[in-house]
Parts: structure tokens; sequence; C-alpha cells
């Protein structure tokens, strides 16, 4: 496993992302998985599906993610992470961002 930095995002690489999203209070997580993490994330901030669980839920803030060499590889860390309880998760997110601030800023800067 390996988390990506920031001089990543507009990489060429074919590779691909999990990431984890919250809403304002914390109080629901959503596991998703993209090849294009900028994208997908302004798709989730703008609720381009408004009938999708993340536009439900409010899920807008990107408080987790990794980078994959392969789609292959993120979306199998996808379905080990959703296997996982809360507690897991809430422990990967504080490793790297215990005030679980939203980073979209940071990505969206990379563009």
């Amino acid at each position: 496993m390996e988390i990506t930095t920031f001089s990543r995002l507009n990489s060429m690489t074919k590779g691909g992302y999990i990431y984890i999203l919250s809403n304002q209070h914390n109080t629901t997580l959503y596991i998703g998985v993209t090849s294009n993490l900028v994208n997908r994330i302004y798709e989730h901030k703008t609720k381009k599906y408004n009938n999708s669980f993340s536009a439900k839920y409010n899920l807008n803030k990107i408080i987790y993610y990794e980078f994959f060499t392969s789609i292959e590889e993120a979306i199998n860390r996808e379905q080990y992470l959703k296997g996982k309880k809360r507690i897991y998760k809430e422990q990967l997110i504080n490793s790297i961002n215990p005030q679980w601030k939203d980073l979209w800023h940071n990505i969206q800067d990379c563009i």
C-alpha cells in the first residue's frame, strides 16, 4: 500500500485511488474507487448523481485517499476496507488526517 503524494494527482499513470468521504459531522463514511480522483470528488461535491448514497447523506468531505499503480489494486483495497469495521477505518483516517479535515483544497490545487 502506498499513500499518494499530491504530485501524483496529475500523473499520467493509469493507476487508481480509493477514497473515504464523510459529512460535516463525520457520522457517515463512504469508500469509493476511481481512476481520476479530482473529477470524482468534484462529482460528489456537486451532487452530480443526486440520488446516490453520497448525495443523500451529504458526503462531500474527502478525508482520506490512497494511490495504487493499477486500478485492480485499488478495487481490491476498496473491497477490503468495505469489509472492515468503522473503528478500523477511523484508525486509518487518523493515521494521516487526525483532524478529519477536508482534503479537497489540497487535491484541487494540483489541477
